[in-house]
């Protein structure tokens, strides 16, 4: 990986991968919301230069737009900023070292390209019974069978100190941003030529069962299912009435994900064992994988991860804009090859990095990957991606939009762009920026919404 040395490497990231140890000793957790690090273990200063500052709990102050629909659609706090300066193909080389592989591949490929750089504004809020969770997990969480599987852990951050990449991993796949939240979304394919294809408007609804205050003080049992979702198809017309669901437990492989859809031309729900690893994930229309949503998503068994250390990248982060259909909506915001860049905000911010290699033995259509994991959030930031002749295949950019209108968890990482540098298409999901759309926390969901009976009984035509 390029720039190796602007990373600040980690002694312990060579540690052993394979685990049944606890992530960090009782005098090291001690530094948890300390004078050195949060709660959920980033740095609490700023950098040198003052481009990223300390961490002070700052929320992004914000209302719901008047005359919206719903909640969800935000005035942007940060509207009257100016960018500090923008990052293009012709000065790149002066940036280099706090820009990733994949970013200066789509600098150098699209002359249109470029990266606007605003002021960085920590201001990730989270829950709780996440953070109380997250202290426990630092001396008390496990992995076991390599790094595959959680025990012994509670319902927060897993390891807010890491000490190998499996342990980075997790962090990020536990980074939900409530107990339960659902919305309506748009998401999109932009294929080549430019063409903006809506490949389906979902009602998505989402359940972090290990944040559920029931769980408060409870150590996630043997088998628990930590997270769920319902994808509900609500246009256009050719897919309205389609659903799916996925559960995935603290195992991913024993029992592993249990996936259903229901397809309206069949009349029938079917097991759908095969939505995970790269198999083409239909909420992107199938332009990017299963475990690329998010930046990863699902089980871990098929990549070696290192964990190299952390480096200041910019991200996309406080990403207003993309909600505003006044301002950017997905028409405006969705143009050839790349999202619109008046539509986007990028900050420098610190990421954890891990190496994802593919395993002897197995196979992926993307044998290498980068990912940086913000880590305020654990949940934004970028993934670049390689394919087997060794040329930068895919970058994938997940935004923070912290949500304005609750007091308790404020992040919102779970809208993700997909580049293929080798086709020009570009993939968007989660995607807010029309009036009605919304991710909004809610009180409770039925849990058995989450179910293939529920699937077969709402079915249509």
């Amino acid at each position: 990986m390029k720039h190796r040395h602007h990373l600040m490497l980690l002694a312990a990231a060579t540690a052993f991968a394979g685990s049944a140890l606890a992530a960090v000793s009782a005098d090291e957790a001690k530094q948890l919301g300390g004078a050195t690090l949060t709660l959920w273990g980033a740095e609490k200063a700023g950098n040198k230069d003052g481009s990223i500052p300390a961490y002070t709990g700052e929320r992004a102050r914000t209302t719901v737009i008047e005359g919206a629909k719903t909640p969800g659609n935000y005035n942007d706090p940060y509207a009257s900023e100016k960018p500090l300066f923008s990052i293009t193909a012709q000065n790149m080389a002066q940036y280099a070292s706090t820009l990733t592989d994949g970013q200066m591949a789509m600098l150098k490929k699209y002359p249109g390209f470029r990266m606007d750089v605003y002021p960085t504004h920590r201001t990730a809020i989270h829950d709780k019974l996440m953070l109380d969770h997250t202290v426990k997990n630092a001396t008390a969480c496990k992995t076991d069978n390599d790094g595959q599987k959680l025990t012994g852990c509670y319902g927060g951050f897993p390891f807010p100190i890491p000490k190998t990449g499996n342990e980075a991993v997790w962090s990020h796949i536990m980074s939900h941003p409530a107990f339960n939240w659902e919305g309506m979304i748009n998401t999109y394919v932009i294929d080549a030529s430019g063409r903006l294809i809506l490949n389906a408007t979902y009602h998505s609804t989402q359940t972090a069962t290990y944040l559920d205050p029931a769980m408060a003080g409870k150590v996630m049992p043997e088998g628990f299912q930590y997270w769920k979702l319902r994808f509900d198809a609500k246009g256009p017309a050719r897919r309205i009435g389609e659903n799916t669901i996925i559960i995935d437990p603290l195992d991913p492989k024993a029992p592993g994900r249990r996936a259903w859809s229901y397809i309206p031309g069949q009349r029938r729900v079917k097991l759908a064992p095969d939505l995970a690893y790269d198999t083409p994930s239909p909420a992107s229309g199938g332009a990017s994988t299963m475990d690329e949503q998010r930046l990863f998503l699902g089980a871990l068994d098929r990549y070696d991860f290192k964990l190299v250390g952390k480096k200041e990248i910019f991200m996309q982060y406080n990403d207003y804009k993309l909600t505003d259909y006044r301002v950017c909506s997905n028409e405006k915001s969705h143009t050839k090859n790349f999202i619109n860049p008046d539509c986007v905000r990028w900050e420098k911010h610190r990421a954890w990095v891990v190496e994802a290699k593919l395993k002897p033995g197995f196979r992926h259509s993307l044998p290498k990957r980068v990912l940086y994991f913000d880590e305020d959030t654990w949940a934004a930031g970028i993934a670049d991606s390689w394919d087997a002749a060794g040329s930068v295949y895919r970058v994938d950019s997940c935004t923070m939009i912290p949500w304005g209108d609750k007091d308790k968890g404020q992040i919102g990482g779970d809208y993700t762009f997909t580049y293929d540098l080798q086709t020009g298409i570009v993939s968007s999901t989660g995607g807010l920026g029309f009036a009605g759309s919304n991710y909004l926390s809610v009180p409770s969901t039925p849990q058995n919404l989450y179910s293939p009976e529920a699937l077969a009984g709402e079915g249509v035509r």
